[in-house]
């Protein structure tokens, strides 16, 4: 199996768990986001309005250096899977930053290549915001025990406003509500089948189609 699939979806859906399912089960090569050695991420959880730029741009910085690494070596793996897109950068420098240091973010990420890792296809998690919410309290990591629903639906809003101008790449919306494919291996076999098919170009059974828009109803396949 050769290609590139991208995992994303909100904090607490199951992203990076189901990354790891496929290099575990298929010997992908795994990507996760560089997000836990940001040194100012524990002022910006102090001081947002102080410390959000200097944050948004270390985030960006490793983002892209990390993607562009995986861009050169991902001609000696057959199948490489990440768990979020450069183009999620944006997303959450227009949450955080604004005036002079949006200006400035956005003329700095204007000169970097868009999306240095190209995907076959996106894969969009997508779960009730209060289902998520209980997932982020069993987690237990305690600078996330404080993220309101109210920022959770924000960010959802700003996803599919992505995937509503997003043309390099298939996204494919699968909820998971009432899906555990950690413990369960029915579920898990059938979300393989899905992302199997769409690398090989022959959609799974029930399997949902591209997200054309108005279409965060997509359920996960029977």
């Amino acid at each position: 199996m050769r290609g590139l699939i991208v995992i994303e979806g909100l904090i607490g859906v199951g992203k990076t768990t189901l990354c790891r399912i496929l290099e575990r089960e298929w010997g992908a090569r795994l990507v996760l986001e560089p997000a836990e050695d940001n040194p100012f991420l524990a002022e910006f959880y102090a001081d947002p309005q102080r410390f959000a730029f200097p944050a948004q741009m270390f985030y960006l910085a490793n983002r892209y250096a990390q993607q562009l690494q995986a861009r050169q070596t991902s001609l000696f793996h057959p199948l490489t899977v990440c768990d979020y897109l450069m183009a999620k950068d944006g997303i959450f420098a227009e949450m955080t930053l604004g005036g002079h240091e949006l200006t400035l973010y956005r003329r700095f990420a204007n000169l970097l290549d868009e999306e240095p890792l190209r995907p076959d296809f996106v894969v969009f998690l997508d779960s009730e915001t209060e289902v998520i919410r209980e997932r982020i309290s069993r987690r237990g990591i305690s600078s996330e025990q404080v993220i309101p629903a109210a920022y959770l639906d924000d960010l959802r809003s700003r996803y599919y406003r992505l995937w509503d101008r997003w043309d390099k790449s298939p996204v494919y919306v699968i909820r998971t509500d009432d899906v555990d494919y950690v413990s369960d291996l029915d579920a898990r076999a059938r979300v393989l089948q899905m992302l199997a098919g769409w690398l090989e170009g022959k959609p799974a059974p029930g399997a949902p189609a591209p997200y054309r828009g108005g279409a965060q109803t997509a359920l996960f396949g029977k």
